[in-house]
């Protein structure tokens, strides 16, 4: 069996066209904004949330880029920032958006667009193999 550096292994995940794989490392980026999503799962919070984006988030330790990135709804960058899309979903159930329609919006295609594709079998995974390979 060959062995292999534990942090060369997760640094090829992040070779991977379009995926954040939600790593022990992302997992302690994203922990208080993953807590703020969640805490959207009780209705009184949902109620603050939606009288006051900005000054319900300031009661997170977030940093500031985790912040924009939820005030402008930047699924892909919460996710580069350590958020995990379970918990993400918390903030898109609160505005009422589906789930496919949120993650939708991680892509270059609209709704109806995404749908589709996912409905006619998802995207291929040929040409979205790796990042430094050029695929």
């Amino acid at each position: 069996m060959i062995e292999q550096d534990i942090h060369e292994y997760l640094a090829e995940l992040e070779d991977l066209p379009g995926t954040r794989v939600f790593t022990a490392s992302r997992a302690r980026q994203g922990y208080h904004l993953n807590q703020f999503a969640m805490s959207l799962m009780n209705a009184e919070n949902r109620e603050r949330w939606k009288a006051d984006e900005k000054a319900y988030l300031a009661e997170w330790p977030i940093t500031e880029e985790q912040r924009q990135a939820v005030l402008h709804r930047d699924y892909n960058r919460m996710l580069e920032l350590g958020g995990n899309i379970y918990f993400l979903s918390k903030i898109f159930s609160t505005d009422g958006i589906s789930f496919a329609e949120a993650v939708s919006t991680m892509t270059d295609m609209t709704f109806p667009e995404y749908r589709d594709m996912m409905l006619n079998g998802g995207r291929s995974p040929e040409g979205n193999r790796s990042i430094k390979g050029g695929y």
